[in-house]
């Protein structure tokens, strides 16, 4: 399993370039006086539907930025590095459904910032591993929690009315939603003992068959001779066996 995880140019390139982006549109936005804001996500209005693909891409201030950017840089660098097959799907539906989502249950105000997507990325990577229970991918999950668990209060309403608490969430509940659908069977767990099979019956597992309903160890019934020998030969014909000594390894008596 380990040969999928493979360090190329896009694990640095990826996150490098979504959010050397994300500066290049605010430069763009404070260096010609725009007012971008407007292109955010208006919760059930028409106009506010542009928010869906525009509203990641815009930030209200530098220090709103720069805290959307360390969690991006880190995020997306895991999801390249561990889960690059999926890495651009998520990143695009992600962006796409929990944009339609904060839209659609938002309060009446613009909505934007890269935030959900950090919320569809924490949420993928690590509902993703813990169900692949592959250790490395496990071992991820048990970090991104660490480092980042503390985003799960921003989720809740009330906890910070500066917040698009509606956004966080929409981005949780669709990452969550792709890890379930994207499935991984690269992951998937070679069984290596026969009772690690799916169809494996423990009633027809000769070792097995020395436990009683009690776990008890208990000795197999004496099968009689004959009734072996029936059950491995079958003939429509009689057959007689006649015992033969070995003349060669016999001493000849002496004269």
């Amino acid at each position: 399993m380990d040969k999928d995880f493979k360090f190329t140019n896009a694990v640095i390139g990826l996150p490098l370039f979504f959010v050397l982006f994300l500066w290049f549109v605010y430069w763009i936005e404070i260096r010609f006086h725009f007012d971008f804001v407007e292109n955010g996500i208006y919760p059930r209005t028409f106009s506010g539907l542009q928010g869906v693909i525009f509203s990641p891409f815009i930030h209200s201030n530098l220090n709103h930025l720069y805290n959307n950017s360390i969690p991006l840089l880190v995020l997306l660098a895991a999801l390249q590095f561990f889960y690059s097959k999926q890495s651009i799907q998520v990143v695009g539906y992600g962006i796409l459904f929990s944009g339609i989502l904060t839209w659609m249950i938002g309060r009446e105000s613009y909505h934007i910032g890269a935030s959900g997507l950090i919320y569809v990325l924490f949420a993928f990577i690590f509902f993703k591993g813990i169900m692949t229970q592959y250790y490395r991918l496990v071992a991820l999950s048990l970090a991104i929690i660490t480092v980042y668990g503390g985003m799960i209060w921003y989720v809740f309403p009330k906890v910070d009315d500066k917040i698009s608490w509606e956004g966080h969430l929409a981005g949780f509940i669709t990452g969550f939603v792709l890890a379930l659908l994207y499935q991984t069977p690269e992951f998937k767990k070679v069984p290596k003992y026969e009772w690690e099979m799916p169809d494996y019956n423990p009633a027809e597992d000769k070792f097995m068959q020395r436990f009683d309903e009690n776990g008890n160890f208990v000795n197999l019934s004496v099968i009689d001779t004959e009734e072996e020998i029936q059950s491995y030969y079958s003939s429509n014909f009689d057959v007689n066996y006649d015992i033969v000594t070995n003349e060669k390894n016999e001493s000849k008596p002496e004269s």
